[in-house]
């Protein structure tokens, strides 16, 4: 396999993703400024300046034109993908901690946290591809608020399929899916023990997986909510995603980050870990990294992965072609 190592952030690497082509890869950063390469051969594109703290969450939309960012400075900013330019900055009362743009990217969604007497909110902007940006209200058309009695805070957030729902992870392991149109809370599972890192949803919105402190990372049905599968490791799980043409989770964490300093890359355990879908078993690790993994993300076509770590280094491998042409074994039925 052939990494490339991507080098433009100055302190550790918040999340990872491909845009909807597979072209463009956008990396977040605490040193905030988001930044775009080149998803084919690593080449730095350019840079979106204007945030004031740690970059927590980007999205791209699906026509690659706009770019959000949620950051620390209480503020999601809307830029033009190509030209770097900040086109909006939604103001917020809080540390914005997740954003995520709908099916159709007409609207958008952020949570924040709770900040001096202001709760934490999840936020619904208006955002339609064919208004010009200027144009665009910073008052979200929802707000829904999260009291403070609760004291779970919300860590992650997504669209379901044809933004019937949102889903929104917290730190008690649970998460709430509400309605966008009311901001009701329709229904709420609880798949973990501890903190869920991020939620993350196969290509077609069928599958999500969840990612969590307390080792493990499960596999859900989208609609049921129906547990499918659970995928155990000797780690903090801060990120995993669903191979798009293969059966095939990666799984990305590693101790504790305030721990690091004391431990070597291979007692630490900051290697990807690849997982069967269906048969839950660990068939291989990719190791490089001298930090934990925070974010991961598998390429549309499924021909390379990025992951990104703590250590501040994003490294682009490309899939050889023993694994792109490699048949998943069968296991033979006992007589």
């Amino acid at each position: 396999m052939r990494p490339i190592l991507l080098k433009g952030h100055e302190r550790s690497i918040t999340y990872v993703s491909y845009n909807y082509d597979g072209d463009l890869l956008f990396t977040a950063s605490k040193d905030n400024v988001p930044t775009v390469w080149s998803a084919t051969t690593g080449e730095r594109l350019g840079t979106y300046n204007g945030h004031q703290g740690a970059v927590w969450d980007c999205d791209c939309d699906k026509a690659s034109v706009r770019v959000l960012t949620a950051s620390a400075d209480a503020t999601c900013k809307m830029w033009e993908v190509e030209t770097g330019q900040e086109l909006k900055s939604f103001p917020h009362r809080g540390p914005v901690r997740g954003v995520a743009w709908s099916d159709g990217s007409h609207m958008f969604a952020t949570i924040s946290d709770p900040f001096m007497d202001n709760d934490a909110l999840i936020s619904i902007y208006a955002a339609p591809a064919d208004a010009a940006p200027d144009s665009y209200s910073v008052t979200p058309i929802l707000e829904i608020e999260l009291p403070r009695e609760n004291a779970v805070k919300a860590t992650n957030i997504a669209w379901g399929n044809l933004n019937k729902a949102l889903f929104v992870t917290f730190d008690d392991g649970s998460i709430r899916l509400y309605n966008p149109k009311t901001g009701d809370i329709t229904d709420t599972v609880v798949p973990h023990q501890k903190k869920i890192n991020r939620i993350a949803f196969n290509q077609n919105k069928t599958l999500f997986i969840t990612s969590s402190a307390d080792f493990t990372s499960k596999l859900y049905d989208a609609y049921t909510l129906q547990h499918l599968k659970t995928y155990k490791t000797d780690r903090p799980v801060n990120d995993a995603c669903i191979h798009p043409t293969k059966e095939h989770i990666l799984l990305g964490g590693g101790q504790e980050a305030m721990s690091v300093t004391t431990t070597s890359g291979k007692a630490g355990k900051f290697e990807t870990k690849f997982f069967h879908l269906v048969y839950e078993s660990e068939f291989g690790i990719v190791k490089g990294h001298f930090g934990p993994i925070n974010a991961i993300a598998v390429s549309p076509d499924g021909r390379s992965y990025a992951s990104g770590a703590e250590d501040g280094y994003i490294r682009l491998h490309f899939f050889d072609e023993d694994y792109i042409n490699m048949k998943d074994p069968v296991p033979e039925e006992e007589e």
